[in-house]
């Protein structure tokens, strides 16, 4: 991918469609696709965090955005290939956040299911993770995450590689993660489920700030009710997927945003 137009550093690069498989490619559009929907909920930090899929094949290589580009500016041949070492796959005028490399490697090198990971500091979220009892039942949003989440205490910025393997074990075979003091983390098989799994993560924890700030005395949801919803909801979100959503969210991306698709 070499520059075209150093006028213009957003799309200053060729087309990467016609040098990578289809199947390669699926998952740039995907990906770019998350990106710009991330930038359209208002749960981009600047520059700052980072959402990652792996690359079909034999190599263990994945998509990350590159660093120092807006969310609202990525597009598929933007997304800079590296392999778990944070070695460029392929040719790339960007370079890559260190913090977001190490963060999502031990996830990508750790569970053969994570095909992509998502990693964002949203308001709402940080402020989830501050808590000490961390998301509370108190929404039919939050038992969906609740069925499958787990806490990693905070350890400063992300770039001691020892800290992989305790976040590896923290999450476990868990799809959601508070990160203490930091943010949220899902993880999926297709970009499409991390996405869903996050909006509802990031939902919850809207609700819960806002029901908090309320005042008033919160209701929580009964154990019984919890405990049934958690033993369904594994099938239940495999039965509805990403993929109902996805689609629709692809054609407002292709209005409201044309190019992303570069």
């Amino acid at each position: 991918m070499d520059r075209v137009r150093d006028s213009d550093p957003v799309m200053a690069i060729r087309s990467a469609k016609g040098h990578v498989t289809k199947e390669e490619w699926q998952v740039r559009t995907d990906l770019a696709a998350a990106y710009r929907l991330v930038a359209k909920c208002g749960w981009d930090d600047l520059v700052f965090t980072h959402l990652s899929a792996r690359v079909p094949g034999p190599h263990h290589h994945f998509l990350i955005n590159p660093y120092g580009m807006m969310f609202g500016e990525i597009t598929a041949s933007s997304l800079v290939k590296i392999d778990l070492e944070g070695n460029k796959a392929m040719p790339s005028p960007f370079d890559i956040n260190p913090a977001g490399f190490t963060i999502h490697s031990a996830v990508h090198e750790a569970r053969e299911d994570a095909h992509c990971v998502m990693h964002l500091h949203t308001v709402d979220g940080v402020a989830v993770s501050c808590q000490k009892g961390g998301l509370l039942a108190i929404s039919q949003q939050s038992l969906f995450p609740l069925s499958n989440l787990a806490y990693h205490d905070y350890e400063g910025v992300a770039l001691n590689p020892e800290e992989k393997k305790r976040l590896v074990a923290d999450l476990g075979k868990n799809h959601n993660m508070i990160l203490r003091n930091h943010g949220l983390l899902t993880c999926a098989r297709t970009v499409p489920d991390a996405f869903l799994l996050m909006y509802i993560l990031q939902k919850s924890c809207e609700v819960q700030v806002r029901a908090q700030a309320g005042g008033g005395e919160l209701i929580p949801i009964p154990k019984p009710i919890l405990e049934g919803i958690q033993k369904a909801s594994e099938t239940v979100t495999r039965q509805s997927g990403g993929m109902l959503a996805w689609p629709g969210l692809l054609r407002m991306l292709d209005r409201e945003q044309p190019g992303w698709r570069h």
